[in-house]
């Protein structure tokens, strides 16, 4: 039997209060705004509690619920999400409709690994496909590709005995996709594998996170202070409709919030794999959630969908569910 202490919980107290104490220091005496970062860790915070929640009295039911609520607000935004602005035009997609479409998969397929009885469970897999159908639908490539991911992890996991393993190697996919794009942004890449990924990643996006670069460099301790990137960086200054990011989250950390930042938010991601490491829940419940972090880290690594709160809460949901003690949960 899987030993279930507090540790994940103490660490994860520990992690967000850091993120919390951190984001305050380095706004300390600038013309900075930490009430972003607050947000967001209150968002995830509230998210995973609420997911705990849930998922200890309906597992099965509150995911399905949480994997609607996701496609219907996805849908009811149109080709954009809630506070998105015209700002994503010269950057192609931010990637905040995607990550939305793909904790509505997630959702779909832990529910479906946690169903019971044969037909709930093949209901469930079609709503997690229909939700990879949905994205292609409404035009988003990356969307598309990550929900199919993510139900394709899901469909593999059935078959795991060992999580670790397959823990291990999505964290493997989340570093390469984080140092990829310290890479694209440090031009430490071969010329013809930065030029093809300069397509999809548009230019303009690659200014920026140089922009974030230069500004890490400046200031490697503290950054820049939160919420200042978009005042510092002569591409965003340019470009009369940018939103002020850099459209990549851990070289917003870098930019705004110095190394330390940094490895803040590589701390949260950390906490919530080592959390999915200790669940109660199945082996398939787990990888799924892990699978669809992972895909939602690649997303917030080229666009900037953590800086939505619809995305950050239901992050906090889809790990709360998956680690929530269950009247049924295997020994």
């Amino acid at each position: 039997m899987r030993a279930h202490g507090r540790a994940p919980d103490v660490a994860g107290v520990l992690v967000l209060g850091g993120c919390t104490l951190w984001a305050l220091v380095s706004a300390t005496g600038r013309d900075a705004r930490p009430e972003g970062v607050l947000l967001a860790v209150l968002a995830l915070a509230a998210g995973y509690a609420c997911g705990r929640i849930c998922g200890s009295l309906l597992p099965v039911a509150a995911a399905a619920t949480a994997s609607l609520a996701a496609l219907a607000l996805a849908l009811a935004s149109g080709s954009g999400v809630p506070g998105s602005t015209p700002a994503a035009v010269p950057l192609g997609p931010t990637g905040a409709a995607a990550a939305l479409l793909v904790l509505a998969a997630g959702a779909a397929c832990c529910a479906a690994s946690a169903a019971g009885s044969p037909p709930a469970r093949a209901a469930l897999r079609v709503l997690g496909l229909a939700v990879a159908g949905v994205a292609l639908a409404l035009g988003s490539v990356a969307g598309f590709v990550a929900a199919l991911g993510v139900w394709l992890c899901s469909a593999a996991a059935v078959r795991m005995r060992h999580r670790f393993l397959g823990l291990a190697g999505l964290v493997l996919v989340t570093g390469v996709a984080v140092g990829a794009s310290f890479a694209v942004a440090e031009e430490a890449l071969p010329e013809g594998l930065t030029v093809s990924l300069e397509g999809p990643l548009t230019p303009h996006r690659v200014r920026l996170w140089q922009d974030a670069i230069d500004q890490a460099r400046e200031s490697p301790v503290l950054g820049s202070g939160p919420d200042r990137f978009g005042t510092l960086s002569r591409t965003s200054l340019e470009e009369p409709l940018a939103d002020g990011t850099p459209h990549s989250a851990p070289l917003q950390q870098a930019a705004e919030q110095g190394v330390p930042g940094v490895v803040l938010l590589g701390g949260v991601y950390a906490w919530l794999v080592c959390a999915l490491w200790a669940s109660p829940r199945s082996t398939a419940v787990v990888l799924t959630a892990g699978a669809t972090l992972t895909a939602l880290a690649a997303l917030a690594t080229v666009g900037n969908a953590l800086s939505f709160t619809a995305v950050t809460v239901g992050a906090g949901l889809l790990a709360g569910l998956a680690t929530a003690r269950t009247p049924t949960a295997p020994d």
